[in-house]
């Protein structure tokens, strides 16, 4: 029997796409467990049927049985640990429960806890080289990445998520008061992991700064994020995603919603129609988080200014795929006072 907390994984088949996204933030797990009344299991849903969901428009307060998998593999009790981690690699997944002749959920297993947590070799590289204009004067004598959310500065924040995951690779792009940041972090033995430190000379953009990473050490897909970024992404099920999907880049987009401050007039023509009173509109927006292959990394030379946005459109128009994963965790851009001040309600919350 499974003794990893599973009755937090479990939701009522009655639940809305809003509950079951708590559900998985706050759960370990990265499953819910669909119940009905009698706690039999009549679904699961996962990280990637919410985006998927999300992806299709679906309303938050979709009930989860709208979009679950109906049709999830589980097994018995009596289960051979073996057979099992067999199970999960052919069907490529991480998590699988435990049921009774009745279907009645007993527990839980998942990948992660048979086989424990594995170190993934794929490289991070961490933007950090920016000035931090913005948050002035707050940045005039340190950099943005090393402003302090509670106690720890973002840039850590950020890091200590990644080692959580399982990754230890890092590299960290610098320009602007670089030698604090070095100074700060050092070669990361202190937190286990290796720190290499890649120096723009002159701002690059995200995508020029590419092309100063050693090329020979980038052998798998490498996840790229800006290091004035805290989020609650699951980078292990990015970086699944884009092995999935095959594409040469994938881009997480986070969905941002506009209220109109006004009431906003429909007419045709002269004719008055109605008028709508401060509607929004949801947008989809770059998030500032990449998986990128090793060979786009290895067609970078690093002499002259690329943003994300040209380099993105460039792969774009040489027929290569770009594909896009919604983060519906936790997502926030530090990139004014407010947003700082927002972050640090956030982590008293």
């Amino acid at each position: 029997m499974s003794k990893i907390n599973w009755k937090s994984s479990i939701l009522n088949k009655r639940k809305t796409m809003k509950d079951a996204i708590s559900n998985l933030e706050k759960g370990m797990n990265r499953i819910s467990l669909i119940a009905d009344d009698a706690g039999n299991l009549v679904g699961t849903i996962t990280d990637g049927d919410i985006r998927r969901a999300i992806l299709a428009n679906l309303p938050m307060e979709t009930l989860v049985t709208k979009f679950m998998n109906k049709n999830p593999i589980y097994i018995d009790s009596n289960f051979d640990k073996e057979s099992v981690i067999k199970l999960m690699e052919k069907e490529d997944i991480f998590q699988v429960p435990l049921v009774d002749k009745r279907k009645k959920i007993l527990g839980l297993e998942t990948l992660q806890h048979l086989l424990k947590q594995e170190k993934l070799d794929n490289p991070v590289f961490i933007m950090a080289g920016g000035f931090g204009k913005r948050l002035n004067p707050l940045t005039n004598k340190i950099p943005k990445p090393l402003l302090k959310i509670g106690s720890k500065p973002i840039l850590e924040r950020i890091i200590l998520k990644f080692i959580d995951r399982g990754f230890h690779k890092f590299y960290i792009s610098t320009h602007y008061m670089a030698d604090k940041i070095k100074n700060y972090f050092k070669d990361g033995s202190e937190w286990g992991v290796s720190i290499k430190y890649i120096h723009e000379e002159k701002p690059l953009g995200t995508g020029g700064a590419l092309g100063l990473l050693p090329k020979s050490e980038i052998k798998k897909p490498l996840i790229m994020m800006n290091g004035d970024l805290l989020s609650e992404v699951n980078f292990n099920e990015l970086l699944r995603f884009h092995n999935e999907k095959k594409g040469t880049v994938t881009m997480g987009i986070s969905q941002y919603e506009f209220q109109i401050p006004y009431g906003v007039v429909l007419r045709k023509n002269e004719k008055f129609i109605k008028i709508e009173e401060k509607p929004s509109q949801k947008f989809f927006v770059n998030a500032g988080i990449y998986v990128v292959d090793p060979s786009t990394v290895h067609e970078q030379r690093g002499n002259s200014y690329l943003d994300m946005p040209t380099l993105l459109n460039d792969i774009v128009k040489k027929k290569y795929t770009v594909n896009v994963f919604p983060i519906h965790e936790y997502w926030l851009d530090i990139g004014q006072p407010r947003d700082l001040n927002r972050a640090k309600e956030n982590l008293k919350e």
